[in-house]
């Protein structure tokens, strides 16, 4: 009975959701037939399109007809994938709800004497609506939602001006949509600055993107002043830029932050070195040349980043200060990577002289990166070096808990979290680990770090009575997210209880089963295989390899996995191509590793003979350093459904795969993957497509396991640290989630 209310708030939940957006639905329904028509509501044309505006209606419907065939054939749908909410948001959007406005336009009434300028203003509409379409095309992130509300706004804007209440609606509307709809504000000035800046206040980041748009306007240093406050070091980009309209747009800005961004573009010796002590510089703490003597010694700079980030309450330039650490802190954690087969004092020597807290940093913001042991050896010198003076809650007080949970789920993760509650007294234990539950519901309903860190952490827990404790905790915080009415809270904390019922049951085919059904995603054990291949019956397949000596390695180990009499292989100047030559057909194009950088250049010479075949690989396969992954996923797609990372699978990494591919199966590691593990996995699922067969995670680990235990024992461990898709808690909790909030937003 102690896991039914798990799955019966879920399914409460999303029952509720369901139930609630029906109702509205109906209600608006109800609405729209109390009103009579109107000329807008009208689906016919009144009166033959005009051959002068007939150009303009053939360019929308061959845009439209570019967003139908996307998905690789005309049908009049836009697939987002097996997501049948999205592609219901997404037709009715941009091919229903487009081809009626185009029917709107037509039918608009000429309300001036002056006809040929209303002719003119139709035609300005027809050219706006197709530059929407267009954009809708260009985006590679589709937001189902986003797109319904924008074309939506398009259509109530139109209304708005032919109307005359043009101004009046956008002060109702001052958002995003009225912003990606900005060409149909054209003439107006007084809307237009309204729109810029008041969508400046609410989103700077967003919008100091855009700059090139509004540089001249006098509200323009409104927003670079918000913007400064939160990302700098992009005003510094500006500051220094080439672009005189950029720079002057910066430098004439008279706010007082903004001037301290351009003294240290000018009067630092290191400019980039120094812009992550922006809030020392503007608050006095320390001078420009000061700072340049602190960047000048690396563990100087380090320590002093880490003394910033803890006094920094008001987070001035956070994130830059943030991404610095993170690089800064990388040096470390490569040094003893690279030193793995080094003696311990050897190895470690980077980390002497540094206290606790530093050590902390270098774990939690090196987590992308650092191996196993790495990993262990810090820690160990984090607890002695902790000593008896120091409790775990004290190092979490001094560094005011930043990623404390992230540092659980490591600790978690790599088996050290009982030492680590360890130094500890119960009741601060059970006050942390109540921490570590709670509050995930704060901050905007797309922040999810912290939630799936705790997902995360579910999975390495292997404490049965602390698993009890959190499962408890859980329910408590959707009862309170349920009694405030937080929406995130009750999405958030019911399918946190729904991974937590099925973790014992993650290598049962049933019970995954079940869980997907509850969890409303495709089938989370496996990937059948007709979702892996094309029209013509061809599974495409993708492998990305760099131009270190690693991947040149990499990759002539993986050609020789291919040489077995079932592949004929290809190289071309760019990239390789392997065909099967028996069993059902599949295609893998891995580029060459070129020297670098043009290891980059031959991967975009594949990507682009693939995007000018419309050939969209459903498999691909990451063969680099962690520090090469951001590049790999740049070039993913909606039509990936397996995604092996082979490095690790952060919450950043795992949004990014997901925001790009959204029924991507994941496969990561919690270190930098190896080559002597990666080539059976690859094989593995090879065979599996060979032979026409659904790619099942939960068999294939289990034929794994045996494989290493027996034939390659010496990698059984560093096997262990890859995450099977369907026990990646992280990944499918983003999946849940937004599928969730998708249909939440789906009327």
């Amino acid at each position: 009975m102690k896991f039914l209310f798990p799955i019966l708030t879920c399914f409460l939940l999303i029952v509720f959701l369901s139930s609630a957006t029906q109702t509205d639905a109906q209600n608006r329904r109800k609405k729209k037939a109390a009103h009579e028509l109107t000329i807008y509501d009208i689906d016919t044309l009144i009166h033959p399109i005009p051959l002068q505006r007939k150009m303009w209606h053939d360019k929308i419907d061959r845009a439209q007809r570019i967003a139908d065939v996307a998905d690789g054939k005309v049908d009049g749908l836009i697939n987002y994938g097996d997501d049948t909410t999205a592609t219901h948001l997404l037709t009715q959007s941009i091919i229903k709800d487009v081809s009626h406005m185009q029917v709107m336009i037509e039918n608009l009434p000429y309300r001036d004497s002056n006809i040929n300028v209303e002719r003119q203003q139709k035609i300005r509409y027809l050219s706006d609506l197709n530059e929407m379409v267009g954009k809708f095309n260009r985006d590679d992130r589709v937001d189902p939602v986003f797109w319904h509300r924008t074309t939506e706004n398009f259509r109530q804007l139109l209304i708005a001006r032919h109307e005359g209440r043009l101004l009046d609606f956008v002060h109702q509307h001052p958002d995003i949509y009225t912003l990606e709809n900005i060409q149909l504000l054209a003439g107006n000035k007084e809307a237009i600055a309204f729109v810029y800046t008041e969508v400046g206040k609410k989103d700077p980041l967003m919008m100091i993107e855009r700059l090139p748009e509004y540089a001249k306007e006098p509200f323009a240093c409104n927003i670079i002043a918000a913007a400064a406050k939160k990302d700098p070091s992009r005003i510094y980009n500006y500051a220094s830029s080439t672009n005189y309209l950029l720079s002057n747009a910066v430098r004439n800005c008279n706010d007082p932050l903004v001037q301290t961004i351009v003294r240290i573009s000018t009067e630092s010796k290191t400019p980039l070195k120094a812009m992550p002590f922006l809030a020392w510089i503007f608050n006095g703490t320390k001078t420009i040349s000061e700072i340049d003597r602190i960047t000048s010694n690396p563990d100087l700079f380090y320590k002093s980043l880490i003394q910033l980030k803890i006094e920094n309450k008001d987070g001035l330039a956070d994130k830059t200060l943030t991404s610095e650490i993170q690089y800064r802190g990388l040096r470390y954690v490569r040094d003893m990577n690279d030193l793995h087969e080094e003696k311990d004092p050897i190895r470690f020597k980077c980390l002497d002289g540094f206290l606790p807290h530093e050590l902390y940093y270098i774990m939690v913001y090196g987590q992308d990166e650092i191996y196993t042991s790495s990993f262990l050896g810090t820690f160990k010198r984090m607890l002695e070096r902790m000593g008896d003076t120091m409790s775990g809650s004290g190092l979490f007080e001094k560094v005011n808990y930043d990623k404390f949970r992230t540092f659980i789920r490591m600790c978690a993760g790599y088996n050290t979290l009982s030492t680590f509650l360890g130094t500890m007294s119960k009741e601060k234990k059970t006050k942390l680990m109540t921490d570590f539950i709670a509050g995930l519901d704060k901050g905007p309903d797309d922040e999810l770090e912290d939630a799936v860190d705790v997902a995360d952490a579910f999975g390495s827990i292997n404490d049965e009575d602390l698993l009890n404790f959190l499962q408890a905790q859980v329910k408590v915080n959707y009862e309170r997210s349920y009694r405030e009415k937080s929406m995130k809270g009750m999405r958030v904390y019911a399918l946190l209880a729904t991974l937590f019922n099925g973790l014992k049951a993650s290598d049962n085919q049933e019970a995954i089963k079940q869980q997907s059904e509850i969890l409303d995603l495709p089938p989370i054990n496996l990937v059948q295989y007709k979702n892996l291949v094309n029209d013509s019956g061809i599974v495409y397949q993708q492998a990305f390899f760099y131009g270190d000596e690693d991947g040149k390695t990499s990759f002539a180990s993986f050609l020789g996995g291919f040489k077995d009499g079932k592949w004929k292989i290809v190289p071309s100047k760019y990239w390789t191509t392997i065909s099967s030559t028996s069993g059902k057909p599949t295609t893998i194009f891995a580029n060459n590793p070129l020297p670098e950088p043009d290891d980059e250049e031959a991967q975009k010479q594949l990507c682009n003979y693939l995007a000018e075949r419309n050939i969209n690989p459903t498999v691909i396969i990451h063969r680099g350093h962690s520090y090469h992954l951001p590049l790999t996923l740049e070039r993913l797609n909606k039509y990936s459904r397996i995604v092996m990372l082979g490095s690790c699978g952060g919450y950043h990494n795992l949004a990014t795969v997901l925001d790009k591919s959204p029924d991507a199966h994941i496969i990561s590691s919690k270190q930098t993957g190896a080559m002597n593990v990666n080539e059976p996995i690859i094989k593995s699922i090879e065979t599996r497509i060979l032979e026409g067969k659904d790619v099942d995670w939960i068999t294939m680990w289990r034929d794994l396991n045996v494989y290493f235990n027996t034939k390659m024992p010496t990698y059984k461990s560093t096997f262990s640290d890859y995450v099977p898709p369907q026990k990646n808690l992280g990944a499918i909790f983003i999946k849940a989630y937004r599928r969730l909030a998708g249909n939440d937003e789906e009327f």
